[in-house]
């Protein structure tokens, strides 16, 4: 196999509800909605993040960004009051956790 590209994917039970809260924490609202129940974020043209809307299994999904800057990332998210985990370090990156309205992770991870 070799992959030339990657769509993270969260499921959600209410897509208006995560479509904002997403809005907010990307800072933009989706770029696409390819089929009814789908919404895209693209952050290049190989990588991007997808929210379904399946609330069966809404909330059991995790996503991890890597950000350029993340203490600008969480002064912005206190800022919008969006609640995240204090950042825990690896030898790496330093990671924060994020919950979505149905408990989806979204950790962001920077340096």
């Amino acid at each position: 196999m070799e992959p030339i590209g990657l769509l993270a994917q969260s499921t959600v039970s209410d897509l208006d509800t995560a479509r904002s809260w997403y809005t907010a924490v990307l800072g933009r609202d989706a770029d696409a909605t390819p089929m009814q129940g789908l919404l895209e974020w693209h952050f290049s043209d190989d990588a991007g993040v997808q929210l379904w809307r399946d609330p069966v299994r809404a909330g059991t999904s995790t996503t991890v960004l890597e950000v350029v800057d993340l203490d600008a990332e969480l002064t912005r998210l206190d800022d919008l009051g969006i609640a995240h985990d204090d950042p825990m370090s690896t030898p790496r990156l330093r990671l924060v956790t994020l919950e979505d309205p149905d408990r989806n992770r979204l950790i962001l991870a920077g340096v």
